[in-house]
């Protein structure tokens, strides 16, 4: 780990809701959404009022009656997000991508030619503002950790650059949320025992947080605490798993809320192995209950699986395992599949015949050689007109209200 502070963490604020006032200023400095039924994205405008990311477009109208809801340009989120990438790659070769609006890039070997960090974060945000018009924050630090704390701190559009001989006066102020790993259910759990800032979490027992977090998380959490990142950055990195999730809101803990949800994930991620040329052994469904508790369950299979029908109906009986080891949750809130054990698809080679059980899930059967055509040959049409232009009957009708695709494709970071 550096002794200066050489690692910077750039995220574009507000970026979906920012490109859509970029690209129509009469909505500069007024709240909107990006999104239909849901709120995919707000501005810091609607922010101010309760809005957020994730929200029922209902109750986001109710807290905001002004909000205006605006459809997405999601090419230009791309189009805009890879600006900006490319402008920190000017600066250094050593850039992490972790999402189209949010990088880290580590400038330690070219101080001689731009400046110290600061300089450099402080070269990117302008230019990005002059030559893209959207406002990034910029944090830079020591390390990875931190440097994207800073950047929180920072926002909206500013730049906080953390002294190394004051990292802990720094971090030890600050809430426990803005760690990374800290979501709302763990922010409640700290909440109960009175933890509040990332101070109080340091001074906690490593034990103690391991009984309400559990041991990995605990240990992590211990770790960030006090500024222990050794984590270097990483340009180029292998996909481990593939996954995609959508939030529900509100929804009953039944089947035709959840068969077409798995239908469109799953369909989301075969295709995104198969144009990978990928196939996995692990499937990983995660259910969220109206109260934010989660649960997930998995199996290996004995063969890998790329073929959208099956692995929708694994994921189905994923969630109906989870659902009756919770009868007493009557509610849902969010819904992920993932794929994991990855491999490298070889040439598909044929079962012969002599167990049929659970034929039409093994690839190498007649049944599931015919599911694999048939995904290729939705693949070929997608690839040639559109991912609109044809679809599985159970994912098509079951998309009223759903979140966009091209969002989708934005926000699964993995695969």
């Amino acid at each position: 780990m550096s002794a200066t502070a050489t690692i910077l963490h750039a995220d574009l604020d507000a970026f979906y809701a920012s490109v859509e006032q970029l690209l129509d200023p009469s909505l500069r400095g007024r709240p909107i959404a990006v999104g239909g039924g849901v709120v995919l994205a707000a501005s810091y405008e609607a922010k101010a009022f309760g809005v957020y990311g994730g929200m029922p477009s209902r109750r986001a109208r109710e807290l905001c009656p002004e909000l205006i809801f605006v459809g997405g340009h999601f090419e230009e989120y791309q189009r805009l997000g890879d600006a900006a990438i490319a402008i920190m790659g000017d600066y250094t070769p050593l850039v992490e991508r972790i999402s189209v609006d949010e990088a880290f890039a580590d400038v330690a070997g070219t101080e001689h030619l731009f400046g110290a960090a600061g300089e450099v974060a402080a070269k990117i945000r302008r230019r990005i503002r002059a030559e893209l018009g959207l406002p990034i924050s910029v944090g830079v630090a020591r390390t990875k950790h931190l440097a994207k704390t800073a950047s929180q701190v920072a926002k909206p559009d500013g730049l906080v650059l953390v002294d190394p001989e004051r990292e802990l006066q720094f971090l030890h102020r600050l809430p426990v949320e803005l760690m990374w790993g800290v979501g709302p259910v763990a922010k409640a759990r700290l909440a109960e025992q009175h933890i509040h800032t990332i101070g109080e979490l340091a001074a906690t027992s490593p034990r103690a947080l391991q009984r309400l977090l559990g041991r990995a998380v605990g240990d992590k959490l211990t770790a960030l605490a006090w500024n222990r990142d050794p984590r270097q950055i990483k340009t180029r990195h292998r996909a481990r798993s593939a996954g995609a999730q959508s939030a529900l809101g509100r929804k009953p803990a039944a089947e035709a809320v959840f068969r077409p949800t798995l239908r469109h994930l799953a369909d989301r991620v075969a295709s995104r192995l198969r144009a990978k040329a990928r196939s996995g052994r692990t499937v990983t469904v995660r259910v969220r209950f109206a109260d934010l508790r989660a649960v997930t369950r998995s199996i290996t299979l004995p063969q890998p699986i790329a073929t959208t029908t099956t692995l929708a109906e694994i994921a189905e009986d994923l969630v109906r395992i989870a659902l009756a080891e919770h009868p007493k949750e009557p509610f849902i809130s969010l819904l992920g599949i993932s794929v994991s054990h990855l491999e490298t698809e070889a040439a598909l080679q044929l079962d012969l015949p002599l167990d049929l059980t659970g034929e039409e899930r093994r690839p190498g059967s007649r049944r599931g050689a015919a599911r694999w055509l048939a995904d290729r040959a939705v693949d070929s049409i997608r690839e040639r007109f559109g991912r609109d232009s044809v679809g599985y009957g159970s994912v098509v009708l079951g998309r009223a209200g759903s979140v966009p695709d091209g969002f989708r494709e934005l926000a699964e970071k993995e695969l």
